[in-house]
């Protein structure tokens, strides 16, 4: 949006002196878009909805993250998007009319009927379409992905976790929720551990809470970590077990979307029959960036790849 200008500019450029005729075409059909209302309408819209959905997703994208805030934000970012839904049209109207007026880009009377960016003529008015068509459209899409992908079972599951934090003396720590949290398990937890587990709970509790060594912890993860250190994870070996769950789920989620995520970018058409070694390696160079990055590079020993793996 900044570089809107630059790049119209450079656009107008190529399709005047483009070097072939089929660059030419592409520039002037590219810039005829650009410089309609629909495109810059769209253009503001998903700037907003990225702007309310960006905490989230950086959050979600960490690989050791505070259950609860993620629990928390999940919520709080589908509020905003209902409310946006509901009163975010006239501001962000009030945003493009200002975009068009800077940019020089036609106006429109929102009480005429609609014309596509190919100048066709519709049955609803300027207003129906950028209000109703578009945006709330579009938003309804987002909430629907949230109430997909964060259903309120998943959204429980976290909260119950999320109870095991150490945060703040363990403020958090809710023994009901925890119980749930086993039953969600049966696999892992049969009817006797359960019960094992409610007195075990109690004793957890209490223990920690007036060992100074589990005191201003910031996460489950180092929580685990000083049950290790401790010994204690021998004298709560269920709650231990609680804790190991939990610290898969994110990885089980996040991690596992990530890697396929970067099997999509690696494995090209020039790739395709490669061996599971060499994807391997290749993914483990992908998704672990920070790990490689503080490593010395003569310290690393490559498998027998291909130089354009390097590349």
């Amino acid at each position: 949006m900044n570089l809107f200008a630059e790049v119209v500019e450079v656009l107008n450029y190529v399709k005047d002196e483009g070097s072939s005729l089929s660059n030419r075409n592409q520039a002037k059909g590219i810039w005829s878009y650009f410089k309609t209302l629909d495109f810059v309408f769209l253009l503001h819209l998903m700037l907003e909805i990225l702007g309310l959905t960006d905490t989230l997703s950086k959050h979600l994208q960490k690989k050791d993250h505070d259950i609860l805030e993620a629990a928390s934000l999940v919520k709080g970012t589908t509020k905003a998007l209902i409310v946006f839904r509901k009163d975010g049209f006239p501001q962000i109207w009030k945003k493009v009319c200002a975009f068009r007026e800077k940019h020089s880009i036609g106006i429109v009377d929102m009480s005429e009927y609609y014309g596509t960016p190919r100048k066709h003529r519709t049955n609803t008015t300027n207003q129906h379409h950028f209000e109703v068509v578009t945006f709330n459209t579009v938003l309804d899409m987002q909430i629907q992905e949230f109430g997909d992908r964060f259903s309120e079972v998943s959204t429980k599951l976290i909260e119950n976790m999320a109870t095991l934090s150490p945060c703040d003396s363990f403020y958090s720590f809710d023994k009901s929720k925890l119980l749930k949290l086993s039953e969600i398990y049966k696999n892992d937890f049969d009817d006797s551990e359960r019960v094992h587990l409610n007195g075990q709970l109690d004793i957890y509790y209490h223990s920690l809470l007036h060992d100074e060594k589990f005191v201003n912890l910031k996460g489950i993860a180092e929580l685990s970590r000083l049950l290790v250190e401790t010994g204690k994870h021998l004298s709560f070996p269920l709650v231990y077990r609680l804790l190991k769950l939990t610290l898969v789920f994110p990885v089980a989620t996040a991690t596992v979307e990530r890697c396929f995520s970067a099997m999509k970018l690696l494995k090209t058409n020039l790739r395709n029959k490669t061996g599971d070694d060499f994807m391997n390696g290749a993914l483990i160079c992908s998704v672990e960036k920070k790990a490689l990055e503080n490593s010395p590079v003569k310290n690393i020993r490559y498998p027998n790849y291909p130089l354009d793996f390097f590349g």
